[in-house]
């Protein structure tokens, strides 16, 4: 048997495997490009958050891949118009408008999949409108566009009586503090609408709105009525009722026109009676609290920075008189006595007896704490600044005043203080705090003291949400001594 060699031709061979190799290269390039397309979702219907409060924006990639490498971009009308910039693996500042520097929180706990968020604190009137968040990858970029609605509920009604007008009463009824221009009306108590002699919604410095709206009660129509002011976007509405008696109408009786002048007279001379007596008991106050403020000065320190307890984000100036929020952290050693991740810094002096005050420049800024703290509180993680936990803390933010008792205690306060004075009594217990630019008290801490106490600073940010100007320690008029040795 016979056989013949098959011959190879390896030319032959890979001509005839060139084009299968041609279609892999072209599936595979198109399939590298058709993953690395996305497209970028955001909510379908508009964010509602209220003033104040905090607004959380959300979008995600799809499909849902991991967007860690990035370009995270938050925006407004214009690209460059930054709300919140993540590039980097990192969130970026130096771009971001003012307006949002120090209220802005990127939330990446789902970003590997594909998925951000975006926390705006302390929302503001401007705050409202339309965002967009924008993805960029290093072949592709898309983005999606939100819609935020800022809400705000404003005052109760007032309702005053302004006379008589077109043989009845002339009721007008004002409230403020509104977003966006409320809805207005007058109602019978059945419900019935009632028509308004005058309306008026106009705009306040603060951006928010103000509404006054008129009625003419007569004998003939209800005078038992309701104002009504309703927020459209939160379907809530605040009422105040008013009910007018037939005596104060006009009459052809002359004694019933004498009754009612006699009535109206009494109803403005008992509120004013009782306003004087108030002022004057007010006064008797700011009196005594004035006093105080003059004796705890006697007690003045003078009071330095320890720079071994500043946070790495803490600027101290060199006479460690002035403490500031920087913009980058610094490269300081983790000691135990080193705050951290809370920006905050402690007085160098102790003290464990006797009584001190000293007082701190403020000046505009919109959020800070001030107050004194035991020498052993926890300095690292999270923080909770309570007596319990060792901590006497005045603090301002979202534009109140508060003391850190628990819960919080809200201050009333009349006149902005720039500067802020602090007076321990170690042995009675307390810690006194005093707006220094009116003299007047704001708040007193009572309880008992055990272990060294040190002065307490966190500087927060200025208005307009800078970090540039500094809590500064101020010399207090030399009226007696002090020292801050134990």
């Amino acid at each position: 048997m016979t056989g013949k060699v098959p011959s190879f031709s390896p030319g032959s061979t890979l001509s005839s495997a060139l084009p299968g190799y041609v279609t892999l290269c072209l599936a595979l390039q198109v399939h590298r490009l058709v993953s690395v397309q996305f497209t970028v979702t955001g909510p379908d219907l508009p964010i509602t958050a209220s003033l104040g409060s905090e607004a959380i924006l959300s979008c995600h990639l799809s499909p849902r891949i991991s967007a860690e490498n990035m370009e995270v971009r938050w925006f407004r009308s214009q690209f460059s118009a930054i709300v919140h910039l993540y590039r980097g693996g990192q969130d970026q500042y130096g771009q971001q408008m003012p307006e949002y520097r120090g209220r802005t929180e990127l939330l990446k706990d789902n970003i590997t999949n594909g998925s951000v968020s975006l926390r705006i604190h302390d929302i503001r009137p401007s705050d409202d409108g339309q965002y967009k968040c924008f993805f960029k990858s290093s072949m592709s970029y898309e983005e999606a566009l939100l819609e935020l609605q800022v809400a705000g509920l404003g005052s109760a009604p007032a309702i005053s009586v302004e006379g008589h007008q077109d043989r009845g009463i002339r009721v007008v009824c004002r409230s403020a503090g509104w977003y966006p221009q409320p809805e207005a009306q007058w109602r019978a108590l059945q419900g019935q609408l009632l028509p308004s002699a005058s309306e008026n919604i106009s705009p306040e410095a603060n951006g928010l709105f103000q509404t006054e709206i008129a009625i003419v009660l007569t004998e003939e129509s209800s005078q038992k009525v309701s104002c009504c002011v309703r927020n459209p976007r939160l379907n809530q509405e605040r009422e105040s009722q008013i009910s007018i008696a037939e005596l104060f109408f006009p009459r052809v009786s002359p004694w019933m026109v004498a009754l009612g002048v006699i009535l109206a007279l009494l109803a403005v001379l008992i509120p004013l009676a009782t306003y004087c007596f108030w002022r004057q008991h007010r006064a008797k106050d700011r009196l005594q609290a004035e006093l105080r403020w003059r004796r705890a000065q006697i007690y003045s320190v003078d009071v330095t920075l320890d720079p071994d307890t500043a946070n790495p984000w803490l600027v101290l100036s060199e006479d460690r008189k002035r403490v500031r929020l920087g913009d980058t952290r610094q490269d300081l050693p983790d000691n135990p006595e080193r705050f951290d991740p809370f920006p905050c810094v402690l007085g160098a002096e102790g003290f464990a007896g006797g009584r001190r005050y000293w007082e701190v420049e403020v000046g505009d800024k919109t959020r800070w704490d001030l107050g004194v703290c035991r020498e052993s509180v926890s300095r690292k993680g999270q923080v909770t600044a309570t007596p319990l936990d060792g901590f006497w803390i005045l603090w301002l933010g979202n534009g109140g005043y508060q003391a850190c008792t628990s819960p919080s205690t809200p201050l009333p306060v009349s006149v902005r203080p720039s500067r802020v004075g602090i007076f321990v009594d170690y042995e009675a217990g307390e810690v006194s705090f005093y707006n220094v630019t009116d003299r007047s008290h704001l708040f007193t801490f009572t309880g008992t003291f055990s272990g060294t106490l040190r002065p307490y600073f966190y500087p927060g940010l200025n208005a307009g949400g800078t970090n540039a100007a500094p809590l500064i320690i101020c010399l207090v008029p030399a009226q007696a001594g002090g020292n801050l040795s134990p």
